[in-house]
């Protein structure tokens, strides 16, 4: 648990260096599949402030295991998404700015280019809004909840499509190690603002072509990728 404690800080600590948070507004996390305890940034804490002493370890009913201080207001929703997405080893969860633009506009990201579908397969999905009733019970176990009924219900592989947009919030991204999914959350916020102005440059804009999406994502991701050096 040590070194997952690590690695989950210093994925937290990227998140300022990527320019993803502003002030305290996000947080990672990772899980040990062996022990089913999960590692999270502690809630409302200054990024430079930040030790490995700081975080918090749960189990996945939201138990605490170790630590001092009070687990991220998002836990029950990387909690939720541990739960249900085996494959999934860290959640990331920001308010940068232009993935939170889409959410706040509850518009989906589509897929213009390549660069988009190197590493999202179509667009980058939004959920519903939450009701007032699921708002006002278990918000944070709700938002959970919304984000895997909107992959499930759209047939959409989280390990093809790393990310999510909840409508009105903000992005949630994962992968298979907290680097993995800071990875994927920068690349979100990136392909979030080249969409816009896309969009805006070019308001008749379409979506990339099929062909082409498969091409670009199959060559990364696929079962025959290429891409990259041979391990």
């Amino acid at each position: 648990m040590e070194q997952l404690k690590e690695k989950v800080l210093k994925a937290n600590l990227a998140l300022p260096k990527n320019d993803l948070v502003t002030l305290t507004w996000g947080n990672v996390s990772g899980i040990c599949r062996e022990k089913n305890l999960i590692v999270i940034k502690p809630s409302g804490i200054e990024y430079d402030k930040l030790t490995t002493d700081d975080m918090v370890v749960l189990d996945l009913e939201g138990n605490k295991v170790e630590g001092r201080l009070n687990p991220s207001t998002d836990t029950d929703t990387h909690l939720h998404l541990y739960r249900s997405f085996k494959d999934i080893g860290s959640v990331v969860h920001t308010h940068s700015t232009w993935a939170t633009i889409w959410a706040q506009a509850k518009r989906a990201i589509p897929a213009y280019g390549t660069t988009h579908a190197d590493y999202f397969y179509g667009d980058v999905p939004l959920t519903r809004q939450l009701t007032e009733t699921e708002v006002e019970s278990s918000y944070e176990l709700e938002t959970g909840k919304v984000i895997v009924e909107t992959l499930k219900d759209q047939k959409i592989d989280p390990k093809r499509t790393p990310g999510i947009l909840v409508a009105s919030h903000g992005p949630f991204s994962w992968g298979n190690d907290p680097e993995d999914a800071v990875y994927n959350a920068i690349v979100l916020e990136e392909i979030a603002k080249m969409a816009y102005h896309s969009a805006k440059l070019n308001p008749k804009i379409k979506e990339i072509e099929d062909h082409l999406l498969n091409k670009h994502n199959e060559r990364k991701h696929g079962v025959n990728a290429y891409y990259g050096q041979n391990s």
